[in-house]
């Protein structure tokens, strides 16, 4: 196995056009654009990744927010905050952290929403083990003891708010972390400003199961409205195992989330 810092790759993709006919178009059409961006990808254990993630925190901003009004640093999700009664089943709401109610509590005003939540979320304690038992064989976690991950989908669609409201934002930057990614095709985020699609970024190999793939990408210029996390290529199910445990799709999970304080769009 090879170090999980062989795994690193820190990139600046340059925003670029060209009006050059010549240019190797396919079928006439130009290439879709490239946003300026800093990407931070890893893959490994742990402490393998630990490094990545806290440079991205620091992109992001350097302090974390626990209550809403901030207009700079970072939000963090961990999902350990969320108590046992709306764990290990499909319970969470979604409005967990995006509570809008004056008197709510803080932790939960952290302007992260969800788009068509479909069936709804799971946070789980058993490494899904209740769904499908050999998922205890597959997946583990960074931060103490929940995971995150849709219900009779492996597609996450999630938008913005001012923390507290209901305010429509946007964020410069969005990253998490993946557990057991096999399939080096199966799990992207895909960013967006509105309806325009920002690209979409593929996330690393984790290298084996238990081991996580940390993805998060910045942009220097444009706003990031909404992103579309592709986990695996296959939802969590009875009966639907890991290519790395005798089955046919590659199952995933997340963990932890960041992004830089939701600000508004006007």
């Amino acid at each position: 196995m090879k170090h999980a810092s062989l795994f690193s790759v820190i990139a600046l993709a340059a925003l670029f056009a060209s009006c050059d006919k010549n240019d190797d178009y396919d079928n006439g059409n130009p290439p879709p654009p490239v946003f300026e961006s800093t990407v931070v990808k890893i893959a490994g254990d742990s402490a393998g990744i630990l490094g990545s993630v806290n440079q991205f925190r620091l992109i992001l901003g350097d302090s974390v927010n626990l209550t809403p009004n901030k207009t700079s640093g970072r939000r963090e999700i961990n999902w350990d905050g969320v108590p046992a009664d709306l764990s290990n089943n499909s319970l969470f709401p979604v409005d967990f952290f995006n509570n809008t109610d004056p008197n709510g509590p803080a932790g939960r005003k952290r302007g992260l929403a969800y788009v068509n939540p479909g069936p709804g979320f799971r946070v789980d304690t058993s490494a899904f083990a209740d769904i499908e038992p050999s998922y205890a064989n597959q997946f583990t976690t960074f931060s103490r003891r929940r995971l995150f991950s849709p219900v009779a989908t492996n597609v996450t669609e999630i938008n913005f708010k001012i923390a507290g409201t209901n305010t429509d934002a946007f964020v410069k930057g969005f990253g998490l972390i993946f557990v057991d990614v096999d399939d080096a095709n199966s799990t992207s985020i895909e960013f967006f400003n509105g309806n325009k699609s920002l690209g979409v970024f593929k996330v690393p190999v984790s290298g084996g199961p238990k081991r996580f793939s940390f993805l998060g990408v910045s942009f220097k210029n444009e706003k990031v409205t909404r992103v579309k996390i592709t986990a695996g290529n296959a939802a969590l199910a009875a009966g639907t195992k890991d290519i790395t445990d005798g089955g046919t799709k590659d199952i995933v999970v997340m963990d932890d989330f960041f992004y830089d304080e939701p600000k508004t769009l006007n």
